[in-house]
């Protein structure tokens, strides 16, 4: 795996303990971009210390049954993606514009007792992410693209259908999964999708299920 001008190819490459961004419905995958506004204070020493060291984040979403600690912090989900922070800009009133470059899922292993205002975790790194995905051929794109389209139609939506048709199977399934708006829950399942052909029927799933009942979300934005 490529991050940026960093390659990652066996787990001793991804640091064992990272801090970690807790953040609701937020998905990062391996080989994706995820655009962030860094505004607040914890956050932004967070990115701070990502860029002094080896640029990593874990993106993880808080536990979906609402747990809380002690403090009151949201218990974390036990898998979320470690990003390496591929761009970063000051807004001049405070802010960071951030984009993370997804490396590979990561197996909580252990959070931290640390004295930096973010949090921080001893993770478990997926090393079959750091490798090429063989289920390209497996997975039912016209089944994707169906779904997609009837996405986009139920929300008067329109996409780059050149791009999209041009895309590599496994890029185009990792995208839409990042891309739709659904909720915390459907993006965790979408995550800890053991496998590209699992996540990509996944995806359908869900999509077919939210366009069955209704439920549509205008929120898409396609660029």
């Amino acid at each position: 795996m490529k991050a940026g001008n960093q390659s990652y190819r066996h787990a001793d490459d991804i640091d064992s303990v990272i801090p970690v961004f807790p953040l609701a419905a937020a998905l990062l995958l391996p080989g994706g971009r995820l655009p962030l506004n860094i505004f607040e204070p914890r956050y932004l020493a967070m990115t701070d210390y990502a860029l002094s060291g080896h640029r990593l984040i874990g993106m993880v979403q808080p536990r979906l049954d609402g747990a809380r600690r002690g403090d009151g912090e949201p218990e974390l989900c036990q898998v979320g993606c470690v990003g390496r922070l591929a761009s970063v800009s000051e807004t001049g009133d405070g802010r960071y514009l951030i984009t993370l470059n997804g490396i590979c899922r990561f197996r909580l292993a252990e959070e931290l007792a640390v004295s930096t205002p973010f949090r921080q975790c001893r993770i478990t790194p997926f090393e079959s992410d750091l490798h090429s995905d063989t289920d390209e051929e497996r997975i039912d794109r016209a089944a994707l693209l169906k779904a997609f389209r009837a996405y986009l139609d139920a929300n008067n939506l329109e996409a780059d259908w050149d791009s999209v048709n041009q895309a590599e199977t496994a890029s185009l399934v990792n995208a839409l999964s990042m891309m739709v708006p659904y909720g915390a829950a459907e993006k965790q399942a979408l995550l800890e999708a053991p496998d590209l052909k699992t996540r990509a029927e996944t995806l359908i799933a869900i999509t077919e299920i939210t366009l069955a009942q209704g439920d549509n979300n205008a929120g898409l934005h396609l660029q």
